[in-house]
């Protein structure tokens, strides 16, 4: 009998509803935008606003969205996440591996007390989050080291970011590859990441510089020169500025200058959701279309087993 400790690699992704209802679509943005990680405004502003204006208004709208996408076994990126962790198991058999979601459900303590309570001795915590945030990563490091403070037994890691981990871009460079194997290369490829506000980075959020180095590092595997692909940001909210330049209006001035088949990726994102199929897919598809482009959208890597086998090895290579 080996004498090594239990491990477990417990991979978090962002969360999402349960079901594409606006009850539980209220439900999920409630527990997310309470988050001062993710809306820093003071709570005695912030909570009138969010339960009596934003909340009500929201919804329902998002739930009429994520019903567009939502798959037969449920939301997109708690199926993908799901299957991603189970194809990590076969790639670490000797670890116990489980997945658990930020807001929602299954939810990041509970799970953590699962493991414990099987006799787990060593968590390595995976934010499916490759570039580091105060906005993402930190905020599931604020719920670990809570726990870790009443769990003092069991020794817990945590992955904070893997932006230009070598497996990981190749898994990118890859799938890209393959995709303009199939299907041929568009006249620019952009790299669409999640936008935040422009005041974190300004007040220190490595973020930007993480989606830089990400997209330079997928780029250099493919061999593109810098007039070959694009950054830009996503998803923004509210009227204050984020970072930019903004994605959608810079694919409208690539069209309107002459590209007309544009590719877009966003490896921001391990698992498909909401913002890169309703969003980008759909979204940014149609008002391209509008303006006589034609947008194609690159997958994420979801649970390919390149991806598992990246993740996996990251996850191998935290030392004991």
């Amino acid at each position: 009998m080996s004498d090594a400790p239990i491990t477990a690699l417990l991979a978090v992704n962002l969360g999402t509803p349960e079901t594409p209802t606006a009850p539980a679509v209220r439900r999920y943005l409630a527990e997310f935008l309470s988050d001062p990680r993710v809306v820093s405004i003071p709570a005695l502003l912030w909570k009138p606003l969010l339960h009596g204006l934003i909340l009500p208004l929201r919804s329902g709208r998002s739930a009429q969205k994520y019903a567009q996408v939502w798959l037969p076994e449920g939301s997109p990126l708690a199926v993908y996440t799901r299957r991603l962790a189970e194809a990590m198991q076969g790639q670490l058999p000797q670890w116990r591996v489980r997945e658990a979601m930020r807001y929602g459900e299954p939810a990041l303590l509970p799970a953590l007390d699962a493991l414990a309570a099987e006799g787990v001795q060593r968590i390595v915590v995976l934010p499916l989050y490759p570039q580091y945030s105060t906005t993402t990563t930190a905020s599931i490091e604020d719920r670990v080291q809570q726990w870790q403070a009443r769990n003092p037994k069991v020794t817990v890691q945590t992955i904070r970011d893997y932006a230009d981990d070598p497996a990981w871009v190749a898994a990118v460079a890859a799938s890209i590859a393959d995709y303009w194997a199939e299907h041929g290369r568009g006249g620019k490829l952009m790299f669409s990441f999640h936008g935040i506000p422009q005041r974190l980075a300004d007040a220190g959020d490595p973020y930007p510089q993480r989606c830089e180095a990400s997209a330079k590092a997928i780029a250099t595997a493919l061999g593109l020169t810098r007039d070959d692909w694009e950054l830009a940001y996503q998803s923004r909210f509210g009227r204050e500025r984020w970072l930019q330049p903004y994605a959608e209006p810079r694919l409208w001035e690539l069209a309107e200058g002459g590209i007309k088949t544009l590719d877009v990726v966003c490896p921001g994102f391990a698992t498909d959701c909401l913002e890169t199929l309703e969003e980008v897919q759909m979204g940014f598809t149609e008002t391209l279309a509008e303006r006589g482009a034609r947008m194609r959208y690159i997958p994420c890597l979801n649970d390919s087993s390149a991806h598992a086998a990246a993740l996996a090895a990251l996850a191998a290579a935290q030392p004991a």
